[in-house]
């Protein structure tokens, strides 16, 4: 029924529904979303959860009734770009009925809620639509406020509909900078528009329920959360790294569901008979079915069609890439398999770095998540997935490639299993404690692996940054305390807490998932030296520059996350020293930044955001826009200036100009641009990893050249390793 995890809470957030409708007269109505009698009874039952087993348990009361109207509120219309005051004042009755709403399984409120908010919405998008046909006068000082978060709602329509003249304006500015003439202006937005108008139509009763449990979930804790049956079996397949299918990723364009990529291995690459860009606009059950039409369905929903048992057939009636509306289909054949989704799975790769005396070579092991396939250990599969085994087992290639030093790489890494990230911590420290929980009666729970037996006792270090949290920080504290290995990056997340997952049908006992689950914190964990993670997160030893911004991301951005608190620490013995190292690490680590143009860039990039962050408004006057573009793309040419001698002077750089807006959002751009800049991305020099492979290079070097340091440094681990190993 449980399942020990950690992880970032999934994000529920406004602007996944924030734009929509249109009520032109041409346009269907929407239909308006009434609860549905297992959503209540769903609610009903996590409220007994949360209100008695939660590691911070909270009555469902009027105090929290207006938590979670306020949270809901801001979920819906977090910029107050739909609702007028008139509005909030009409649900004013409902801040002290939330509670209610839970308690007596009447959804009623919460549902009208929606419907309303849906209702503006429509309108917003109506009058949208309408100012594309009006001009407008880009030569007037003016600006449009575009962080509305802490601004007051609109307390009239006029000033609504002003405030909407001023986005599309600000719209059609962009598009008018990047090079587009009026028609295709005009052409892109009303597209726009009527896509948001068609997302609004695809909402169900179960996007709604699980809008209000999250803002109810939410109040109680910031990782605390109501998963739906569909929310709960991709969460599911997100910690096993596999599901049945044909192995493609797909994605919604232009009202279908396009391939946007192929698994290699799965189905639907073996079958030669797919590619990228072909559209599915049917699918049947069985190799002689008639495939159910799904075009303008929803992805999700065509998903689940498609998704079923292994080993049976899936009918796709598709529209190739390179065929226009009315071009010829293809049915295509193929046999559902079990996927496992290895762009998740830990990966190797060497990075060459330049030593006082020789070439190092660095292994780095990338690590998305601590994922596990809980299914599967606990039915005794040998071969169950595991983030520590494929570490384990990239370390053995490791040292077959004879590499000096391994870098664990974690930066946006949300975390995963608890288990994970103490078997994984015990690769590099052997037997000793890697982390402490304290549940809500305060009994202490030391974590550790007694079987475990040191699989690297070489130079290490470990990459966080703002976005690694949970079992990555664990992970990492754990390393620091044992002064084992390097902290290199930016402060982590500050996640400190532990969750389980409640399935409610199995609590229900309900043949088929229709109550879904409950993500639900039971635990806090502390540091082996008795310190939390929980809001301070794990501070590097070398740090490098952060766009982070506190008070937006992280757990100190949480209005209700826990206090930072301290306990007794475990006990156990470091295995290593690195006080004396650091010192020497930084000074090298600043004498060579200081000479790399690209990690300055970095720098000065971070040090303009910093500068920008607060400003909450944008001109939407041309000639200063302009002025504004104009400086950037000089400055991307003085960079680019500068990137020409270094390769004059021999040098591999070989990055690519940073892009300037296009004005449009990521759907409206080519399948084709899309995959070639992701490309790009991928390809481009990552020069933060360059930095700290170079960082871990230097540490190599100093405890080769200095046996004392060595000594303080690798010693213990060394010895332990030994000392396991007999």
């Amino acid at each position: 029924m449980k399942k020990t995890l950690l992880s970032l809470a999934m994000a529920f957030a406004a602007s996944t529904y924030a734009a929509a409708p249109v009520s032109a007269p041409d346009v269907p109505a929407i239909e308006v979303l009434k609860p549905l009698q297992q959503q209540a009874q769903a609610a009903a039952m996590t409220a007994q959860f949360l209100t008695r087993f939660h590691y911070k348990p909270v009555a469902l009361d009027d105090a929290m009734s207006q938590k979670i109207f306020d949270r809901y509120l801001k979920t819906l219309d977090g910029d107050k770009l739909f609702f007028v005051q008139a509005d909030i004042d009409k649900f004013a009755y409902a801040r002290n009925k939330m509670d209610d709403a839970i308690n007596t399984q009447d959804l009623s409120t919460p549902f009208a809620m929606f419907n309303l908010y849906e209702q503006r919405m429509k309108e917003r998008m109506t009058y949208a639509r309408k100012l594309l046909q009006e001009n407008f006068d880009f030569s007037k000082e003016e600006s449009y406020f575009y962080l509305r978060e802490k601004e007051p709602w609109p307390q009239t329509e006029a000033a609504m509909q002003d405030l909407w003249r001023q986005r599309v304006k600000n719209d059609w500015l962009r598009l008018r900078l990047a090079g587009k003439d009026e028609v295709a202006i005009r052409a892109t937005l009303e597209k726009r528009y009527d896509y948001n108008l068609t997302r609004m139509q695809k909402l169900k009763s179960e996007d709604v329920f699980q809008l209000f449990m999250n803002a109810y979930a939410m109040s109680v804790e910031p990782h605390t959360n109501y998963l739906g049956p569909k929310a709960s079996e991709d969460f599911e397949i997100s910690m096993k790294l596999s599901l049945v299918g044909i192995g493609a990723v797909l994605q919604e364009r232009e009202e279908m569901t396009t391939i946007r990529e192929l698994s290699p291995g799965g189905p639907a690459a073996l079958s030669g008979l797919l590619h990228p860009g072909d559209r599915i606009v049917g699918v049947g059950q069985g190799a002689d079915s008639t495939p159910t039409d799904v075009l303008g369905w929803r992805l999700d929903d065509v998903v689940a069609l498609i998704r079923g048992a292994k080993d049976t057939v899936v009918l796709l009636d598709i529209l190739p890439a390179d065929a226009g509306p009315d071009g010829k289909h293809k049915l295509v054949r193929l046999v559902r398999n079990k996927i496992s989704l290895e762009q998740q799975a830990a990966k190797k790769s060497i990075v060459e770095v330049k030593g006082t005396q020789v070439a190092r070579r660095i292994g780095v092991i990338a690590l998305p998540t601590f994922y596990q396939d809980f299914d599967a250990r606990r039915k005794g599969d040998k071969n169950f997935k595991s983030a520590t085994r494929d570490v384990a087992r990239l370390l053995e290639e490791l040292k077959k490639e004879k590499v000096d030093g391994v870098l664990i790489d974690l930066r946006n890494n949300g975390g995963g299993s608890l288990s994970e990230a103490v078997e994984l911590t015990s690769l590099f420290i052997g037997k000793g404690p890697v982390v402490q929980q304290r549940n809500s009666q305060g009994n202490i729970q030391i974590e550790s692996d007694k079987g475990a037996s040191i699989a690297w006792d070489g130079p290490m270090g470990v990459m966080i940054n703002r976005a690694s949290a949970s079992a990555s920080e664990i992970f990492a504290a754990a390393i620091q305390d044992y002064g084992r290995g390097l902290i290199i990056g930016e402060s982590s997340f500050g996640k400190g807490t532990v969750q389980t997952m409640v399935n409610l049908d199995q609590i229900a006992h309900s043949d088929k998932p229709k109550f879904g689950e409950v993500k639900m914190t039971i635990a806090q964990f502390f540091r082996v030296n008795g310190g939390t993670t929980q809001l301070r997160g794990v501070t590097p030893d070398i740090s490098f520059p952060s766009f982070s911004d506190p008070e937006s991301f992280g757990e100190s951005s949480y209005d209700n996350a826990l206090p930072w608190v301290q306990i007794k620490p475990a006990e156990y013995q470091t295995v290593g020293d690195l006080k004396d190292l650091l010192p020497l690490l930084q000074v090298k680590h600043e004498m060579r930044v200081a000479k790399d143009k690209e990690f300055q860039f970095i720098v000065d990039d971070v040090n303009e955001y910093k500068t920008l962050r607060n400003k909450k408004d944008i001109s939407l006057n041309e000639t200063v826009r302009r002025k504004e573009r104009d400086t950037q793309e000089l400055k991307v040419k003085e960079r680019e200036k500068l990137r020409s001698n270094d390769k004059a002077d021999g040098s591999k750089k070989d990055d690519k100009p940073a892009t300037q807006d296009d004005g449009l959002q990521a759907n409206e751009r080519s399948l084709t641009a899309e995959l070639a800049a992701e490309k790009a991305r991928k390809e481009a020099k990552d020069v933060l990893l360059d930095e700290a492979a170079h960082i871990l290079g230097d540490e190599v070097d100093l405890i080769k050249t200095n046996n004392k340091l060595a000594e303080r440094v690798l010693f213990k681990a060394m010895s332990k390793s030994t000392e396991l190993q007999r």
